[in-house]
Parts: structure tokens; C-alpha cells; sequence
């Protein structure tokens, strides 16, 4: 069966930025990384993860592109086929490229097909919209909340934390 994804690049321009595409649900996740990174114009040499993503666009379960943990217990695009955590009822994925510019783009799964003879997979469907020259700012919730998570003028008592420092 071919998967039929949208892409979108989460942006803060009222510009629509996304690929359609079509990739066999037997490939990898690094499959789908590789027509994501070329869709979109990146050469791909930065790290990338998938995260597992519910309704709500909840960033779930980790999936790496290579293992960084400490105990080799990281999930990898490599080894993790597409149809293993996307499927009618989990249709969407966070991805996120180069961790230091944080690229992030919401995958959904539009539409499950027959294979059609002839055709190359993975395929590039549409483009819609240029990407910028620098990822998007992010907003992360304590910002949305008015805490600017690395405003240091932040007033804290450290005396009243019960902290021993001749601990050792």
C-alpha cells in the first residue's frame, strides 16, 4: 500500500508552507526523512528526529535518526518501518530537523492507496510555498504564558530551598 502524507512546515507567516507525498508503508522512517529533507531543500546532514503525535499535535514517543542515548536504547528511523507507527488511527507525526534551528513540521497521513504500476516511490505530489532562509521562532508554553524561559532576572530565595551545600 502507498501512504499519502502531508507535510507542513509550522510557520508564523500566513503563508501556507507543505509537500504532498507518497511513500510504500513498508519503508522506513528514514525513508520518509530523506523525501522530507530533499521535498523541503535541506541536504539532510543535520539530526532528525519523529515524534509519535496524537490529535492534539502532542509530541509523543521519540524516533531517532541515529542513537545518541547512553544505553543503545534509542528507537531508529532506520530499523522502524512507516506502517509500524502510522496506520489509520495514529495519522500524525512531529518531525524535526537540525535540533539547533528547530525546523518543525506536522506529518498526517491524508489518504491510504493501491500501488500504481509504473510509478517511482517515494514520490514528491505537490509543493506548496517556499521555505524561509531561517526556521520559524518557536513559542514554547511558558512563553505563552508570559515566562520567558531564560529571563535570568527571574528573583529566587535559594536559602529556602533546604539545600545542603556540604553535601559530599
Amino acid at each position: 500500500m502507498i501512504y499519502r502524507f502531508r507535510v507542513i512546515l509550522d510557520n508564523d507567516t500566513e503563508d501556507d508552507i507543505f509537500r504532498d507525498l507518497e511513500i510504500r508503508e513498508t519503508d522506513s522512517l528514514e525513508d520518509l526523512h530523506n523525501i522530507i529533507t530533499q521535498s523541503f531543500g535541506f541536504d539532510g546532514s543535520e539530526m532528525a528526529s519523529f515524534y509519535i503525535s496524537n490529535d492534539a499535535w502532542e509530541q509523543g514517543e521519540e524516533i531517532s535518526l541515529f542513537d545518541l542515548s547512553d544505553d543503545g536504547s534509542a528507537r531508529l528511523m532506520n530499523e522502524t518501518e512507516i506502517c509500524d507507527v502510522v496506520h489509520e488511527v495514529q495519522t500524525k507525526l512531529i518531525y524535526i530537523y537540525d535540533f539547533l534551528s528547530m525546523w518543525t513540521f506536522y506529518v498526517e497521513l491524508a489518504e491510504i492507496v493501491e500501488e500504481a504500476e509504473g510509478h517511482d516511490y517515494p514520490n514528491l505530489m505537490f509543493v506548496q510555498g517556499q521555505v524561509p532562509d531561517t526556521a520559524p521562532d518557536r513559542v514554547f508554553e511558558s512563553e505563552q504564558d508570559g515566562i520567558d524561559p531564560l529571563d535570568d532576572t527571574i528573583d529566587v530565595d535559594y536559602d529556602d530551598l533546604d539545600f545542603n551545600e556540604n553535601w559530599n
